[in-house]
C-alpha cells in the first residue's frame, strides 16, 4: 500500500487525463480500491467539492465525506450541504466541529480571532479537526486544481501531505474552472448560489469577499491581510 512513509520512494503512477474526466474517475477508483474506507474525502462544498461528491459517489455510494464545520459558514453553505445529503443519501456525511465553541475561543484568544490572528482560528477550527479526522485514515482527497494558484500549479494526483502524515489525493489537478461549471451543467448539480455572486472560492463568512481579481478566483479570501490559505494545503 501506498502511504506517506513509503509514497516518495514509490514509483510514480500513471494516469492516463485524456478521458472526459482528465483522470478523474480513474484516479478514484484507484484510490478507493487501493485504500477502501481508509480513504477520506474532506470536502468544502465549493463547485469543486459538488463535482468531486458526484464522481466519487459513482464509484462508492457510501464513501465517508467531511466538512470542516467552523460555525462561520455562510448560511448558503449549509443549505447546499443539506440539498447534497437529499440526493445522495447513502453517502456517509459528517459535519466535524472543533474542540472549541465560538464562545470558548473568545475566552481565551479574544472577540474575532479571525480578524486578530487569523492563522490561529484556521488552526482551532480547521486544522486540529482535520488532524483528527486523519488520525484513522491513510489517504485524503482535496479538489486542489493546478489552475487555481501559484501555490497549488505543481499538486500531483497523489502528494505527500507532511502536514498531516498521509497521502493526499487530487483527482482534479487538470481540471479547467470551465470544465469545473461544464461538468455541473451537464449535469444538474446544486451547487452554492454564492458562485452566482462572484465568490469563486468559499469559505468562512468573515474571511470570504467576492474576488477582486478575476484571474485569481482566490483574491476574495482573506482580503487585505498576508494569507491566502488556510493552512490544511501547505
Amino acid at each position: 500500500m501506498i502511504t506517506y512513509e513509503n509514497i516518495e520512494n514509490t514509483p510514480t503512477l500513471e494516469f492516463s487525463y485524456d478521458d472526459e474526466t482528465k483522470g478523474a474517475l480513474e484516479v478514484l477508483k484507484w484510490a478507493y480500491s487501493h485504500y477502501g474506507d481508509k480513504l477520506v474525502y474532506a470536502c468544502s462544498f465549493g463547485i469543486e467539492g459538488i463535482v468531486l461528491i458526484d464522481l466519487i459517489s459513482k464509484v462508492k455510494d457510501n464513501a465517508k465525506i467531511v466538512f470542516l464545520d467552523t460555525n462561520l459558514h455562510f448560511k448558503e453553505t449549509y443549505e447546499l450541504i443539506d440539498k447534497v445529503k437529499a440526493r445522495y443519501p447513502s453517502l456517509q456525511i459528517e459535519l466535524k466541529k472543533p474542540s472549541l465553541t465560538l464562545e470558548e475561543q473568545a475566552k481565551q484568544f479574544g472577540d474575532e480571532l479571525w480578524k486578530t490572528n487569523p492563522n490561529k482560528c484556521c488552526e482551532i477550527r480547521k486544522i486540529l479537526p482535520l488532524n483528527e479526522v486523519l488520525s484513522g485514515a491513510t489517504a485524503w482527497i482535496s479538489g486542489l486544481r493546478r489552475e487555481q494558484s501559484e501555490t497549488r500549479k505543481h499538486t500531483q494526483f497523489l502528494n505527500p501531505d507532511h502536514k498531516f502524515k498521509s497521502v493526499k489525493v487530487c483527482p482534479l489537478i487538470h481540471w479547467t474552472w470551465k470544465d469545473v461549471w461544464r461538468y455541473q451543467h451537464k449535469n444538474g448539480l446544486d451547487y452554492n448560489l454564492l458562485h452566482d455572486q462572484g465568490y469563486p472560492s468559499i469559505g468562512c463568512q468573515p474571511c470570504t469577499a467576492p474576488a477582486v481579481d478575476p484571474n485569481d478566483l482566490r483574491s476574495g479570501r482573506w482580503t487585505g491581510q498576508a494569507k491566502t490559505e488556510c493552512g490544511l494545503h501547505q
